[in-house]
């Protein structure tokens, strides 16, 4: 079983999270239990409850907290490559 801390974790086989997918689903979102799907006893993937509280505030945590400060589509400088490109288009003097 993964370490959650204090956190209870139910274990399934995903056999029978492949049969009960949708009701497990729910189980998970209405207990607030997480779930490990488990391939012959080791674990493969967590269900987890989502936290809407915790997706508000993380989608507007960085407002405001960014400056752009001049041109963000133009190229700064020029790179090594541009310049070797431009004198391989020359024709060479003889």
């Amino acid at each position: 079983m993964p370490a959650q801390g204090k956190q209870i974790v139910r274990e399934i086989a995903i056999s029978e999270f492949r049969r009960k997918c949708l009701l497990l689903l729910e189980e998970v979102n209405r207990t607030r239990i997480h779930l490990c799907v488990t391939r012959r006893g080791k674990p493969i993937a967590e269900v987890i409850p989502v936290y809407s509280q915790y997706r508000r505030d993380w989608i507007d945590s960085m407002s405001g907290s960014i400056e752009i400060l001049g041109d963000i589509v133009s190229p700064i400088v020029s790179t090594r490559f541009d310049r070797v490109a431009k004198t391989a288009r020359q024709p060479r003097k003889r």
